[in-house]
């Protein structure tokens, strides 16, 4: 499908690649990795022929199509969410107008029909339908479908873009850092649709997790080469250390032989009987294809938190806390409290408040309603998401460290910045202009010369490399305070969660273990309430703790009237529960009846021969939008209303 054949690309007096070749094939599964700087977004610019390699040749086969999502931003007009996401081919957008203005000038004529029949052709008809399942599964609600695109944030038109090229279904799809505007269910629905993807997937990611269960083949840019790897991630990783091994015990035999050559040509060199010999191994040595020694790895962040001032037990309690933002409430009456050497993660869909409750915890939002209480001797450090927020941007890199709540030498504020990268003339750069990456790693040097105690992280991974992300980790096992996080990077929670407490609908619902048995958990809830695929467990969990049953004092066992008492009042919930389940099923039915009559329709439309009489078209164009408005109506109904079964049965269970 793709063939890229011996290319060099400079940059001045910078040599990013040289004589770089890579093929892509159908289905194939490739992450391109490497140090930041190596090249890998300028790679998809060359693939993408938004830029021109010095030499060499880039070759995609015809009839093929191409799908890019950037990485942080992408254009948007005056269109809808639903229209960007359907705007899959200036064909299809061009089409989709011609119709609209007929259907909204109430005309019927041969242009109106023709362009019917050429959108059919396309597949046209099953856009809508099919965009609307991946923006819900991307967790757009269905208010958002004819919102403007450019009144949403930067982060939601992203994901407006995935959707589009997901519904294009591109022969080779190209994403660049695609999970980073994405929270951990859609992350999830989303890892679970690229499974199953049809075309060949070419991306950048730096995370770990998300590799390792999509990537079959691992391209490293390193040193000007490109080196390919099979099998995912962590294949790379082993193979990559058998390699440097081999190399390592490779060179150091060459650098052997070369040594004892050379002694020989010093040692008798100036004798005229061995003249010729000491001339003949250096000439040896000449001959030699040198073997290069391994590359020392990539400077990284030397990290370690010094362990802070020990609180009490309870580090911070929220009690009976409401908070609102004007009219949208977020909590009402809700209960925390972290302990001492805790790591919590907070999981949950996008817009459930987990930065709220993080901020609540730190003291950055007052409290509206109810008490926060910060135990004995609490030091709190808040890791913003908006690094930006963290920082005086007027200043510099040194003087912002300066700044800090209790100032250090300036010595050691060097020595803290070099370890984490920032050398020389670095440290006079204005933090207005420095990466996002290098905004987070100055975040972390504020952090670690003021250790808290209670130490609050919002999505502290993003723009790290894995390098770095794997010293975050390190450090924070070390760290012997309190931890309270929010993140989308499987990897990065599984290292360090120790209780997983999930937010959806104001409700908290603590599971006291790791990431893995909140999975599994959550899939036995799914499972024992009927979810069906593209449920959102967000909105049907019920919190872990089950309380045990009644029994009477004497023993422990239950009376007569006690047993009397439980059966009537299983029969009354036994009622009570079919007619939540009743509703559900009804709800199912239908909506499985309406489904069925839109494949029909679609069917239909894709007919040619509907279009020599053109009578029937524009009926079957009405129902099929009709039945769509009517099916999204019931998929809303049956999810409430699946919702209050779940409700219901996990009310009981708390009895």
């Amino acid at each position: 499908m793709l063939t890229i054949s011996q290319i060099s690309k400079s940059f001045g007096a910078r040599t990013l690649f040289e004589d770089v070749s890579l093929q892509v094939n159908d289905g194939d599964r490739i992450a391109l990795v490497g140090a930041n700087g190596a090249g890998k977004t300028t790679m998809f610019s060359i693939i993408l022929g938004e830029l021109s390699p010095d030499k060499g040749v880039i070759a995609f086969d015809r009839n093929r199509t191409r799908g890019y999502l950037p990485q942080e931003t992408a254009a948007t007009g005056d269109e809808t969410i639903l229209q960007l996401a359907t705007s899959i081919s200036p064909e299809h957008a061009k089409l989709q107008k011609i119709m609209a203005d007929a259907e909204a000038a109430g005309r019927e004529d041969d242009e109106y029909h023709d362009a019917q029949g050429k959108y059919a052709e396309i597949g046209g008809f099953q856009l809508e339908p099919k965009a609307k399942r991946i923006l819900s599964g991307l967790a757009f609600k269905e208010s958002d479908f004819n919102r403007l695109a450019r009144t949403m944030s930067g982060g939601w038109i992203m994901r407006a873009h995935l959707a589009r090229l997901l519904v294009m279904e591109p022969d080779l799809l190209m994403l660049d850092e695609p999970t980073n505007h994405l929270d951990l269910e859609s992350l999830g629905w989303f890892q679970n649709y690229l499974q199953t993807y049809p075309g060949a997937i070419l991306m950048i990611s730096h995370d770990r997790a998300f590799l390792n269960a999509l990537i079959d083949s691992i391209i490293e840019l390193r040193s000007s080469r490109a080196h390919r790897y099979r099998g995912n991630y962590d294949d790379y990783v082993v193979e990559k250390t058998a390699r440097e091994s081999q190399q390592m015990s490779a060179y150091k035999n060459q650098q052997k032989e070369i040594a004892e050559l050379q002694r020989f040509a010093d040692r008798f060199r100036a004798k005229a009987s061995k003249a010729s010999q000491a001339q003949s191994k250096l000439k040896q040595i000449d001959r030699m294809e040198k073997i290069e020694a391994p590359e020392s790895s990539e400077r990284r962040i030397s990290m370690k938190f010094p362990q802070p001032p020990r609180s009490g037990q309870k580090v911070i309690t929220l009690e009976g806390i409401h908070h609102a933002y004007d009219e949208l409430v977020v909590y009402r009456g809700i209960e925390f409290l972290a302990e001492r050497g805790q790591r919590v993660v907070l999981v949950g869909p996008n817009g459930a408040g987990k930065s709220t409750l993080l901020k609540i915890l730190g003291g950055m939002l007052p409290v509206q309603q109810g008490i926060r209480t910060p135990g004995h001797n609490v030091e709190v450090g808040y890791f913003s998401q908006n690094r930006a927020d963290m920082f005086d941007l007027s200043k510099t890199v040194l003087d912002e460290v300066m700044s800090i709540r209790e100032p250090v030498p300036e010595i050691t504020a060097r020595t803290v910045l070099g370890s984490f990268l920032f050398s020389g003339r670095d440290v006079t750069k204005p933090v207005a202009v420095l990466s996002g990456g290098e905004k987070s790693r100055l975040a972390l040097v504020k952090l670690l010369l003021n250790p808290p105690n209670l130490l609050l992280m919002d999505e502290p991974t993003t723009h790290l490399d894995m390098a770095s992300i794997d010293a975050l980790v390190g450090a924070l096992k070390q760290f012997e305070g309190t931890l309270v996080f929010i993140s989308h990077d499987v990897y990065f929670i599984r290292a360090l969660a120790q209780t997983v407490l999930h937010i959806s609908a104001g409700k908290l619902s603590s599971y006291s273990g790791d990431y893995d048995y909140y999975l599994e958990k959550s899939k036995a809830v799914s499972e024992k309430h009927g979810l069906v695929a593209g449920d959102k467990l967000s909105d049907h969990r019920p919190p872990e703790e089950v309380k045990p049953a009644k029994t009477a004092e004497s023993g422990g066992y239950k009376t007569k009237e006690q047993k009397r008492k439980e059966a009537e009042e299983r029969q009354v919930r036994s009622k009570a529960r079919k007619i939540f389940e009743s509703e559900v099923h009804r709800l199912e039915s239908a909506i499985a009846t309406m489904e069925q009559r839109q494949t029909d329709i679609t069917a239909q439309l894709e007919d040619p021969t509907l279009y020599a009489g053109g009578s029937e078209v524009m009926g079957l164009n009405r129902e099929l939008s009709a039945n769509q408005n009517t099916l999204d109506r019931w998929n809303i109904e049956w999810t409430a209303a699946a919702e209050r079964l779940a409700e219901f049965d996990a009310a009981q269970e708390q009895k």
